[in-house]
């Protein structure tokens, strides 16, 4: 039996000046792992290696941030652009280690299959080109986020928000094909869209339906430009500058084609209590 608080300042000291440093301490799990080590169930060195492995954990070709989720109340998520299906896996089955919820965006079919052997319970959504895993029991979904989008071509970004959004705890509501060509369609749904707490909206070409949106709610609209249009279009450019100089207040752009930054952002406004 080891009580002696001294013993433990001893164990911390192990880590070294620069881990200590780096270190954020997860309360909960530092409290467990001290009472396994009162009790003798654990050893020194036992509990050396596993605060060292806290803060981040190095794959070689990547440092997975496991304190991701202590700091900001969701775990890293993968960007799977750029990197192989084997460097997915790897980081998808560190990260799953220390967490219950998976999120890689930007996934490659390729990346997906190879990744199911090892967790069956991965779902892909090929539009979005997200890979999701949820082994969270009863989790409490905050309601009041919608998302809209101008244009069918508008929904693998305006998808990529909600599976974000869900994931991090938030019902969804989705309203499509409500672009300005024909602004009928959007005053269909305006009690509706009225009664949201936040709004992500999704479009492409002129990018003007968040300026619009924006000037009939009262409540933080998220504008997601993406790079359908033709030519003069520039893949987005122009709509992102169209939703940068909208004069409609309370509204608020990321970047071009960017759902996950939406509806990461959508959540964290929503759940800022519980995130």
């Amino acid at each position: 039996m080891h009580t002696d608080i001294t013993e433990c300042a001893i164990i911390l000291s192990g880590i070294g000046t620069a881990g200590l440093r780096r270190l954020l301490i997860d309360i909960v799990g530092l409290q467990r792992l001290l009472e396994e080590y009162k009790s003798g169930d654990v050893t020194t060195d036992d509990v050396i290696g596993r605060l060292n492995g806290m803060p981040y954990e190095d794959l070689g070709f990547a440092k997975v941030d496991h304190h991701r989720a202590i700091r900001q109340g969701f775990p890293e998520v993968v960007f799977g652009e750029g990197k192989t299906p084997d460097q997915i896996v790897g980081l998808a089955r560190s990260l799953l280690s220390k967490s219950e919820r998976l999120l890689v965006t930007r996934a490659t079919p390729e990346a997906y299959d190879k990744l199911l052997r090892e967790v069956p319970d991965a779902e892909y959504q090929q539009d979005a080109r997200t890979i999701v895993v949820n082994r969270e029991q009863e989790q409490e979904l905050a309601p009041g986020l919608m998302v809209l989008s101008g244009g069918t071509s508008d929904l693998p970004v305006a998808t990529e928000a909600s599976i974000t959004a869900e994931l991090m705890g938030c019902e969804v509501e989705s309203i499509v094909d409500v672009g300005v060509a024909g602004i009928h369609r959007l005053f269909d749904h305006l009690s509706t869209i009225q009664r949201a707490k936040v709004i992500v909206v999704v479009a492409g070409m002129e990018g003007a339906l968040p300026s619009v949106v924006g000037g009939l709610v009262k409540v933080p609209v998220i504008a997601v430009p993406t790079s359908v249009g033709y030519g003069s279009s520039f893949d987005g450019l122009a709509a992102l500058l169209a939703m940068l100089n909208g004069c409609a207040p309370g509204v608020s752009v990321v970047n071009i084609d960017n759902g996950f930054g939406a509806g990461y952002m959508a959540a964290m406004i929503l759940r800022n209590d519980k995130i």
